[in-house]
């Protein structure tokens, strides 16, 4: 699927694990993807992780996939999950 630039549009499910609830994760991410143009959503878990999905131009979606491996200053990541999907045809990004 050609994304806005011509290039793919790839989708990514994360699941970041550690100190990543009450530390501004999910508004920091949503600020990050807008700012790169990525589309999806993110979601706390009831087991204390993030649940994030994302959705764009290939390039940007690897760049937000290493953000999400730092995630905002007060949070410790310890390991992100990452799967592959097909793309859905998101248009926003928002917090759920």
């Amino acid at each position: 699927m050609p994304g806005p630039t011509g290039s793919a549009v790839v989708r990514r499910r994360l699941v970041v694990t550690g100190r990543v609830q009450g530390v501004w994760y999910r508004e920091s991410c949503r600020r990050a993807a807008v700012g790169l143009g990525v589309n999806g959503w993110v979601r706390n878990r009831a087991d204390g992780s993030v649940e994030v999905a994302l959705e764009g131009p290939r390039a940007q979606v690897t760049a937000m996939v290493a953000w999400c491996h730092q995630g905002p200053t007060h949070a410790h990541v310890e390991r992100v999950e990452e799967a592959a999907e097909e793309p859905v045809g998101e248009r926003a990004f928002r917090v759920r």
